[in-house]
């Protein structure tokens, strides 16, 4: 009975692929799937998905029950095995580096407005030279609002506007 064992060669054309290799690898599809719920509709369509896929993920927006959605997850992971998951990554991994810059961005934005409002005309001339055509004014004035309000503990209004506007600048 061993000998048949010996003989046999993994090595061999077929690949040994383990149960819980299987396993793994439906449970990242089964992610995948759990992500593409979490898209708007609109946004299925970048993927490239066979019609039978987009049935499933638009079947997904009717289900409201978290047992029924967790069977349906399992289905659309069964789904996804068809698909070309690498692409369906490719386009995830798209997604989550244009977040990573925008909450960057976001950053230096609020880092800006804190080095206004705290700083004295030197931080706004450095804001000048990144952005010459901005309305001094208008910006010396939002500072001085939001100074006024962080004395007397005032909601911060004018800090918003001040973010605001320099949101709309080309700030990198």
């Amino acid at each position: 009975m061993s000998d048949d064992y010996e003989s046999y060669d993994y090595d061999d054309e077929e690949a040994v692929v383990s149960r819980s290799e299987i396993k793994r690898h439906m449970l990242a599809l089964q992610a995948l799937g759990e992500r593409l719920v979490g898209l708007k509709p609109a946004q299925w369509e970048a993927f490239g998905f066979s019609e039978g896929m987009l049935d499933a993920l638009q079947e997904s927006l009717r289900i409201k029950s978290h047992n029924a959605m967790r069977r349906h997850i399992r289905r659309l992971g069964k789904l996804l095995s068809k698909e070309d998951t690498e692409k369906v990554e490719l386009l995830f991994k798209r997604m989550d580096d244009r977040a990573m810059q925008d909450t960057q961005r976001f950053h230096r934005i609020e880092h800006w407005r804190d080095r206004l409002i705290d700083g004295d005309d030197k931080t706004l001339s450095d804001l000048l030279d990144i952005c010459p055509n901005i309305d001094v004014q208008h910006v010396r004035q939002l500072i001085r609002s939001s100074k006024k309000e962080r004395e007397l503990a005032k909601p911060p209004a004018a800090q918003r506007k001040l973010f605001k506007y320099l949101r709309e600048l080309e700030i990198d």
